[in-house]
């Protein structure tokens, strides 16, 4: 009997795009004869929940469970169930008619977060300028439906993540397995309603999860868990980017009792073999970069030499099938570089595989989806393109480079001025001296209106320390060069680096503050510094005066850095509305 393979993204990812794993392989298997349907998870159990049925089921729970945070919540109960539809149908949509009635004074509820929303933001003028009004009124509705579920009925939800604090936080599978031993919450029996109906519909013998973050995890584990319960025989795999960083040590043979394949780095080749092994193909030693259980023994199966399928070989992402009419553009912060995150549909699709550079300190660059680079051509990338919009209907593409290489870009750019092609597109770089003036401006011709990048620190000792290639007259002349071609910049930050000093912390602030002044960045956000294993401070933590405390785990392969020297306040986000 010939596999029949279903691909989905657990809750919660983006939601107001589609996450590309499951497009990137079916595009791959449908070209082996394989055909393959996917499902948005996330993006179908979060329309599920924001219903008026399912609010109202919510709230009778939370009083059956005596919870009561967000009194005002709950007293308005009857307004947030009768307009929530009409909400979550704007967000979708975006029509002014609808914009209007959501901006009426008395038409939203004045929650805890919509009381207090800031009535001095400046709004474009005309239909644009309503429709964003109306974005962000409705969005904080939404978050403070979403603060009550928090609060009251399951405290794992959020919006792009389910139980990330378990997964983040987890030293083995212990707590895993405590939590999947619970009943599961209302948001949980919903979202297993979903996936039978998906299981029903495609009669599938294999169930693959991508699970590229934290927050995706528990649900995946939770979803398989009960396939196992209530279809035994379809067998199921995990992959993506959590388990190929977090999963390279696994060890506890636990979490087979809900898997029967978890494979590492890039999912084309080991999933052609599992397909092929499922069909009595091949035998279970031909397997590629995948742990299966063998005599309740966790075993790693990975014939050497590999299957390479090189990037430029690959076909194009096939997002058909996917409900584009479903997802929601929120609009929480009004920067216009940092609604991007949330606003919008976008194509995602990389240019190049890995990066280019792969020199950083604290980056996974002894991993394949950063240390193995390949690039292609830009008539194989303009040709993707073509065939993606035709499936999808949108022009908006998101990059998803490590980092995106300037000689591409500027081939890229010239292909799509050449073709005539109208699209809009941004991507993360490095802020190298490549991007002069006139690379800029090609890019911004070609549809380019964002980039994003890594300034991470801005001290010039730092950046070398970090071999970044970089130092801060090079990413002032950089940014500037984007500026001037009415690209927005958003730049990456971290506090807390080995090392780092309160004067360079504060001299660091002060840099970024000049270049928000002189609008060569539009936004940037600061993140605490952490290292992983597979990075070089993580590999040689003396070098850089750090002292690596924890296990190393049975299940969740994490790393814990103690810092020894300086550590920065805790600054969460820099943004210039």
């Amino acid at each position: 009997m010939q596999t029949k393979v279903l691909f989905i993204t657990p809750p919660f990812t983006q939601l107001n795009t589609a996450y590309p794993a499951t497009a990137y392989l079916k595009g791959f298997l449908e070209i082996h004869d394989i055909s393959v349907p996917h499902c948005d998870l996330s993006i179908e159990l979060f329309t599920a929940v924001f219903k008026s049925d399912f609010l109202r089921a919510m709230f009778t729970e939370a009083k059956a469970l005596g919870n009561y945070n967000y009194p005002e919540v709950s007293k308005m109960k009857s307004l947030y169930i009768s307009r929530v539809d009409t909400v979550i149908a704007f967000l979708q949509k975006h029509d002014i008619e609808t914009a209007y009635k959501i901006l009426k004074a008395d038409f939203l509820p004045q929650g805890h977060r919509l009381k207090h929303v800031n009535t001095k933001i400046e709004w474009a003028a005309g239909d644009l300028g309503i429709i964003d009004k109306a974005k962000h009124y409705a969005t904080l509705f939404i978050e403070e439906i979403g603060d009550f579920i928090q609060a009251n009925v399951d405290e794992f939800f959020a919006f792009t993540k389910y139980a990330e604090q378990i997964a983040t936080s987890a030293s083995s599978f212990n707590q895993l397995d405590e939590f999947l031993s619970y009943q599961p919450t209302l948001i949980e029996e919903q979202m297993l309603d979903i996936l039978v109906a998906q299981i029903e519909n495609h009669n599938p013998n294999l169930v693959c999860f991508t699970i590229p973050f934290p927050g995706n995890l528990f649900a995946a584990l939770r979803c398989a868990q009960f396939i196992k319960q209530l279809f035994p025989d379809i067998h199921v795999a995990f992959g993506g980017g959590y388990c190929n960083t977090e999963l390279r040590s696994l060890e506890d043979p636990r979490i087979f009792e809900f898997v029967d394949f978890i494979s590492l780095d890039d999912g084309e080749g080991p999933l052609l073999k599992m397909v092929n092994y499922l069909d009595g193909n091949i035998g279970i030693d031909q397997l590629e970069r995948t742990f299966v259980l063998e005599n309740n023994k966790v075993v790693y199966k990975n014939k050497i030499p590999n299957t390479i399928y090189h990037h430029k070989n690959l076909p194009a992402p096939n997002y058909s099938g996917l409900p584009y009419n479903k997802y929601v553009s929120f609009l929480d912060v009004v920067n216009p570089m940092h609604r991007m995150w949330t606003d919008a549909r976008w194509n995602k699709l990389t240019i190049s595989h890995g990066c280019y550079w792969k020199q950083c300190s604290f980056c996974d660059v002894s991993l394949d989806y950063i240390g193995n680079y390949q690039n292609t051509t830009a008539v194989d990338l303009v040709n993707k393109i073509e065939k993606i919009i035709k499936d999808t209907g949108i022009t908006g593409f998101h990059f998803v480079d490590e980092a995106a290489p300037p000689k591409m870009l500027r081939a890229l750019s010239k292909e799509l001025i050449k073709r005539n092609l109208e699209i809009t597109w941004w991507t993360n770089i490095r802020f190298e001296k490549t991007f002069d003036f006139d690379l800029c401006q090609i890019m911004a011709q070609s549809g380019c209106i964002a980039v994003t990048g890594g300034l991470e620190v801005a001290s010039d000792r730092l950046l070398s320390k970090m071999k970044k290639g970089v130092d801060i007259a090079q990413v002032t002349r950089v940014t500037h060069h984007f500026s001037q071609n009415n690209i927005m910049v958003h730049a990456y930050l971290m506090y807390g680096f080995p090392t780092q000093t309160e004067q360079e912390t504060i001299d660091s602030l002060e840099v970024v503050r000049q270049l928000f002044e002189r609008n060569c960045i539009q936004s940037a956000f600061w993140h605490q510094f952490t290292t992983t294993i597979h990075s070089p401070i993580g590999q040689n933590p003396e070098a850089f005066s750090i002292q690596i405390t924890g296990p190393i785990f049975e299940v969740l392969h994490k790393t814990i850095c103690t810092i020894k020297t300086y550590k920065a306040p805790i600054i969460l986000n820099t943004q210039k509305v």
